[in-house]
C-alpha cells in the first residue's frame, strides 16, 4: 500500500495505473513493434549478403561466346545475370549507363582476360562480382584483371557518401515534418495550415538540400559531380520525405510518424544499397528498395557522381510520386476532416445559474 498526497491509501496497481496510463502504454507497445521490426529488417538485409543475377557483360569470340554465356548462366546460385556484347566498347557504354554490373573481356590469343566494373556503383558489388568471375575463370585455366571504369572518389570509402547523404537528408525530412505537426496538434485542422506547413517544408528541403550538397562537394570533397544536380536532389528527396510524414500525421495523428518510420527508416534504409546494392540484398529488400524514397535517393546520388547523371529518370519520378502525394494527400485529409466537424454553437446560458436578487424597496 502507498499514499497519495492527499493522504489517500492505494494499491501498487493503482499506482501504476495513475502513472502508465492506457494511451501511454498503447504508445510503448507500437515502439516495441518497431524495434523488433528495425531488428528484423536490418538484420534480414545485411545478415547473409550473396549476389544474384548480376547482369554481367561478356565480349568474347562469336565460337565461344555462347558457352561461355551458358556456363556463367548456369553458375550455383544464379549469382550472375550474363548476357553477349558485340564490343568493349559497348560493355563500357552499358557500364556508364548503369545496365550492367560488370563486363568479361576475354583475349583470345592469351589466357588472361579482363573484368570491367565500376566501384563508384558500390564497392561490395564490385567485388562480389570479381570474386564470382575469378573462380569460374579459375575452372577454365584462365585468370582475369579488374580494371575499374568508374572508381569511387579518394573521399568517398567504399562509395558509401551518396547513401549516408540520403540518409541525412531522409531523416531531415520526417524530423521537420515531425516538429511542424506536432507544435500544434499531429493533424492539421484545417487546409489553410496545411498549406503553411507545406511550404514551410518546401522553404526547409531547399535550405537542407544545399547544405548537404555544401557538405558532401565543397566541404569534404566526398562526391564528384554536378553541385546543382545534388542541391536539386537533396530538395526533392526531403520533401518528398517530409510531405510524406505530414500525410502519415493527417491519418494517424501522432502514430503518423511511427508509420513514417517504418516506412523511411526501417523499411527504405537497409533496402536502400547502400553498403550492399540491390544485387547483393534477398528478394523482399531488393524488390521494394528502388520503390521507396532512400533507395531512390541513393541510386541518383550516386549516378550523379560517377555516371554523369545516366539512369536517374525513373528514380527521380519515384521521388516526386512520393512528393506530390504526401502533398495531396496532407491537402485532402486536412480539408476533409475541417468540413466533417460540426459548427461550433455558442453555449447556452446556464439555467442553474441564481439569479441576483432585486434590492428591496424602501
Amino acid at each position: 500500500m502507498a499514499t497519495t498526497d492527499d493522504g489517500t491509501r492505494t494499491t501498487f496497481l493503482g499506482e501504476v495505473k495513475s502513472a502508465v496510463t492506457p494511451h501511454a502504454s498503447l504508445l510503448v507497445l507500437g515502439v516495441l513493434g518497431l524495434v523488433i521490426a528495425f531488428i528484423t529488417s536490418y538484420t534480414g538485409a545485411f545478415h547473409h549478403p550473396a549476389p544474384a543475377d548480376v547482369p554481367l557483360g561478356v565480349v568474347a569470340p562469336p565460337q565461344a561466346r555462347a558457352q561461355l554465356v551458358g556456363k556463367l548462366d548456369r553458375l550455383p546460385g544464379s549469382p550472375l545475370d550474363p548476357r553477349a556484347l558485340p564490343s568493349e566498347r559497348a560493355a563500357r557504354q552499358q557500364l556508364a549507363d548503369r545496365t550492367i554490373d560488370g563486363a568479361l573481356i576475354v583475349n583470345p590469343r592469351g589466357s588472361t582476360d579482363r573484368l570491367l566494373v565500376a566501384g563508384g556503383g558500390g564497392a561490395s558489388l564490385a567485388q562480389a562480382v570479381e570474386i564470382v568471375v575469378r573462380s569460374a575463370e579459375k575452372a577454365e585455366h584462365r585468370t582475369v584483371r579488374t580494371v575499374d571504369v568508374a572508381p569511387a572518389a579518394a573521399g568517398d570509402s567504399r562509395s558509401l557518401s551518396s547513401f549516408y547523404l540520403v540518409v541525412g537528408w531522409c531523416v531531415g525530412g520526417y524530423l521537420c515534418a515531425a516538429i511542424l505537426a506536432i507544435s500544434a496538434g499531429a493533424r492539421p485542422s484545417n487546409g489553410h495550415r496545411a498549406v503553411i506547413r507545406l511550404a514551410a517544408l518546401a522553404v526547409y528541403a531547399l535550405a537542407a538540400g544545399l547544405a548537404g550538397a555544401i557538405i558532401v562537394g565543397p566541404v569534404l570533397g566526398a562526391l564528384p559531380g554536378t553541385f546543382a544536380g545534388l542541391w536539386g536532389l537533396g530538395a526533392l528527396t526531403v520533401f518528398a520525405v517530409g510531405a510524406t510524414t505530414l500525410a502519415c500525421q493527417a491519418l494517424l495523428g501522432i502514430l503518423g510518424i511511427g508509420l513514417a518510420i517504418l516506412l523511411i527508416v526501417i523499411l527504405g534504409n537497409p533496402s536502400a544499397g547502400g553498403a550492399y546494392p540491390y544485387p547483393l540484398l534477398p528478394p523482399f529488400w531488393r524488390a521494394i528498395g528502388p520503390a521507396l524514397p532512400p533507395g531512390a535517393g541513393t541510386w541518383t546520388a550516386r549516378s550523379l557522381a560517377y555516371f554523369r547523371g545516366h539512369a536517374i529518370t525513373g528514380p527521380l519520378l519515384v521521388l516526386a510520386a512520393w512528393a506530390v502525394g504526401g502533398t495531396l494527400l496532407t491537402l485532402a485529409l486536412s480539408i476533409f476532416r475541417k468540413k466533417g466537424e460540426n459548427p461550433s454553437h455558442p453555449s447556452p446560458p446556464d439555467a442553474a445559474a441564481p439569479e441576483h436578487p432585486r434590492p428591496a424597496d424602501g
